[in-house]
């Protein structure tokens, strides 16, 4: 319980600077290059734009801190998986977003930033932490207790070496 703590204590770390990247590049963004004067869609490119700076920081800081001892060998893959969980929070944060304003009818600013980064982001917070647990920075005793036995695996009792030998072939097909 200490351990799981201490992820969840740094995971919350770890999303708050996300959080004041992702705010503070979008406002930049926002009100210089990407303002809505200067292009139509500049506040959404702007978004995309903070968002995924924010996610690849949120993925270091994960990776390096929270899940230090859970971090794969293979870290495409991982940063891979961690993108796909990025983007279901991020989704669940839309939809919370979506209900709200387009289901609901609460169109004002406080509703909207209710909805999507209060509600939105609380629900994605635990989706992303239970799938970046389970998935992404799985512990690496259940991925290597995943791996089927190789002929150098022998055990050393004879007979049960001679059983493996005959079923590692039909196993590795």
């Amino acid at each position: 319980m200490r351990k799981f703590l201490k992820q969840f204590a740094r995971f919350g770390i770890v999303g708050f600077g996300g959080l004041i990247i992702d705010v503070s590049v979008f406002n930049l963004l926002r009100i210089t290059v990407l303002s809505p004067d200067a292009l139509h869609e500049g506040p959404v490119i702007a978004k995309i734009i903070s968002t995924s700076i924010a996610i690849v920081a949120n993925w270091a800081g994960n990776r390096y801190w929270t899940f230090n001892s859970q971090r794969r060998a293979h870290p495409l893959r991982e940063g891979i998986e961690f993108a796909i969980v990025s983007a279901g929070g991020m989704l669940i944060g839309l939809g919370c977003l979506w209900v709200s304003h387009y289901g609901l009818g609460f169109t004002s600013l406080l509703a909207d930033n209710i909805a999507s980064n209060g509600v939105g982001l609380a629900l994605g917070t635990a989706f992303r932490f239970t799938f970046y647990r389970l998935w992404v920075f799985r512990s690496r005793e259940l991925e290597s207790s995943e791996e089927l036995p190789t002929e150098s695996d022998e055990p050393e009792d004879p007979s049960r070496a001679e059983s493996i030998r005959r079923i590692l072939p039909t196993l590795q097909r």
